[in-house]
């Protein structure tokens, strides 16, 4: 596969992850029935996983890898924070404020990633 295209693949998972991630919590504010449809629980495994996969295709592609290089570690380290938060953002969280407030820091959290991803800089609000 090529780098282009498995750019292209990697960011458009993006875009499919939060653009699920945002209906979700959506959803959750609204108590809406749809949040147990079966499609709505499985799709954003499999849209993560071929994100998952693409990003480490990615990284092997461009030779730069975690633990090696800080902008790469950043992202995978807020990665996980991402998907923590998220989880209590839409799932773990024992009231309603509780899970907003994780949603809401959630996507704090995928802004940062993409901003990483972007200037490719630990800290990409500094000049």
């Amino acid at each position: 596969m090529t780098y282009l295209l498995l750019k292209y693949l990697h960011v458009t998972c993006v875009v499919l992850s939060i653009s699920g991630f945002l209906m979700r919590g959506v959803w959750m504010m609204q108590e809406s029935p749809w949040l147990q449809n079966k499609w709505v629980r499985v799709a954003p495994h499999i849209i993560d996983t071929v994100l998952l996969g693409s990003a480490i295709l990615l990284a092997m592609k461009i030779q730069q890898y975690p633990f090696v290089q800080g902008w790469l570690t950043a992202k995978v380290l807020a990665l996980l924070a991402y998907i923590i938060i998220g989880a209590i953002g839409l799932k773990y969280g024992s009231t309603k404020k509780i899970r907003v407030s994780a949603w809401l820091v959630a996507i704090a959290i995928f802004v940062y990633i993409v901003l990483v991803a972007l200037t490719r800089q630990v800290l990409p609000f500094v000049a």
